[in-house]
């Protein structure tokens, strides 16, 4: 699906990159003196989160006047994510309705003692009547980052402001916990899908993954469709309260277990920033250490026990959705080959997943990226990826063990690789809560308890053109039509394993297999 127009007559948005839909759309809302946009960066508590030179995003108009109680302005929307050092840094983000006076978060190792109160930044967002279809909305995000933490340690938190107190009745059942990292490898679960939204499918995967009690999970992007279908023509409308929506449905999960989200073609909106990550930039704290988290938010690494784990934002490579094509100037692959390089040679690192949006490989509707293909590609292969997990294609599909394209190593349904002598095994993850897609005409699905396996399949890929070229494949091992997420273990010791599986949400096991080193 095309990136969505918001005003823009279809037939130029077809032809526009993403800054110049922003420009389109500030002359001609300017010119009907709609809202002004705010931006998605205060000067920020986080390092790098402040606007500067250079810069992209536009600072944040000052809030209104509170003109509700604070006390009547309940918190909402929780979400956490990691640092850069997951053992040590925490970032805690939420939503107020309206403007409040002094937000903070209490945070303590007791849920009795949140003595340690610290003030939050606050990142507001404004968004006009975009075609006149829907009134200017406005949003309040606050964020505090929590650094000086303790390896292997639950802390209890609330956030509150004036008015609402977490800490103090009637508010004190809203205090909840999160776990840092361990200082040493130990056993643990992470989870992972694409493509969610807002609806009973999406919060039934959100239930059934804290159910696996995951140390944390990866969002591969899209991820709640505020732009609607996307497809680019003038019945795209943008509904930016789809993501108050989506935030409160995900709070239940992600104010526990750290959201790591990266950015697909429907999170690009073209309103807030010239490369339409102004409002990404605005909802969520993301570690600050890849290309810039000022201009590429989805772009960061960070380590987990024995796991190293990437995140990459493919609009800036995709040959199929071209509006962010080569927004980094290349630098988002170059800082690629370096962290890929870093992470291979840390010392207790047994494996490294990378995570983006679009398809390396996949035979469903969006089939494969070329842009993708010819720009990490030859890395993965190069770094002896061990997992590349994708949304996009709103299907379950794994691939065989891959070496420059081609099978090292067919591994079924219960079987095994080894990265370093077999290639990279690439999954896609896109039946996270949006609407089903399915695979080629004529090809059967083929999971767990249902093996239909075919030499063969005709599929496509994405050309540097923006055009499609036929390609045969040999390498879709497993295709899974319904909602589902990934479920990976990681055991470190003698015998380094990832355990991946793809449950259903009703707990159905529709595939399974082993990353090992060494074996």
């Amino acid at each position: 699906m095309e990136i969505p127009d918001f005003g823009v007559p279809p037939e130029l948005a077809r032809r526009m990159s993403m800054a110049e839909r922003y420009e389109y759309l500030r002359a001609r809302l300017t010119r009907r003196r709609a809202l002004v946009t705010a931006g998605a960066v205060a000067g920020g508590l986080l390092t790098g989160c402040s606007g500067g030179s250079g810069t992209r995003v536009a600072r944040p108009a000052p809030p209104a006047s509170v003109t509700v109680s604070g006390a009547a302005l309940a918190p909402f929307g929780r979400h956490l994510a990691f640092g850069a050092d997951p053992m040590r840094q925490m970032r805690v983000s939420w939503q107020v309705p309206l403007p409040v006076r002094r937000p903070y978060l209490r945070v303590g190792v007791r849920p009795d003692d949140l003595s340690r109160r610290i003030p939050a930044e606050v990142r507001a967002l404004r968004t006009p009547a975009l075609q006149g279809a829907r009134p200017a909305v406005e949003q309040y995000y606050c964020h505090v980052a929590l650094d000086g933490l303790r390896p292997g340690t639950t802390y209890y938190y609330g956030v509150g402001h004036d008015g609402f107190d977490p800490a103090a009745a009637p508010h004190r059942a809203t205090v909840t916990s999160f776990r840092t990292a361990p200082a040493a490898p130990e056993r643990f679960v992470f989870t992972a899908f694409g493509d969610q939204g807002v609806g009973p499918d999406a919060a039934g995967n959100n239930g059934a993954l804290l159910r696996r009690a995951p140390a944390f999970h990866l969002h591969a992007g899209d991820i709640c469709y505020a732009d609607g279908k996307g497809r680019g023509k003038a019945s795209d409308l943008y509904d930016a309260r789809q993501w108050d929506r989506f935030l409160r449905q995900t709070e239940p999960v992600a104010r526990s277990v750290p959201w790591m989200v990266t950015t697909g073609n429907h999170d690009m909106e073209a309103w807030y920033s010239p490369d339409g990550y102004g409002g990404q930039l605005a909802r969520f704290a993301l570690p600050d250490n890849g290309v810039d988290p000022r201009t590429a938010p989805g772009v960061y690494a960070f380590r987990y026990g024995n796991v190293g784990v990437v995140a990459l934002d493919a609009n800036d490579v995709s040959y199929e959705i071209r509006a962010n094509l080569g927004v980094t100037g290349g630098r988002q692959t170059r800082w690629l080959a370096r962290t890929l390089a870093e992470l291979r040679a840390a010392d207790g690192i047994d494996f490294v997943v990378v995570f983006f949006h679009h398809c390396a490989y996949s035979t469903s509707t969006h089939a494969s990226d070329g842009g993708v293909r010819a720009a990490w590609e030859p890395l993965f292969t190069e770094h002896r990826v061990d997992l590349v997990i994708n949304g996009h294609n709103h299907v379950y599909e794994r691939t065989d063990a891959l070496r420059g394209g081609e099978v090292g190593r067919a591994v079924p349904v219960g079987g095994s690789t080894d990265p370093a002598r077999d290639g990279t095994v690439y999954v896609t993850a896109g039946g996270g809560g949006r609407e089903l897609y399915g695979f080629p005409a004529g090809v059967p699905e083929s999971y767990a308890g249902h093996p239909a396996d075919r030499e063969s399949v005709d599929s496509f890929r994405w050309n540097r053109s923006g055009h499609r070229t036929a390609e045969t494949v040999t390498w879709s091992r497993v295709r899974y039509r319904g909602f589902s997420y990934l479920a990976v273990e990681a055991e470190a010791g003698a015998a380094p394993t990832l355990r991946v599986s793809a449950l259903t949400p009703a707990g159905e096991r529709v595939d399974h297999f082993e990353v090992r080193r060494g074996g």
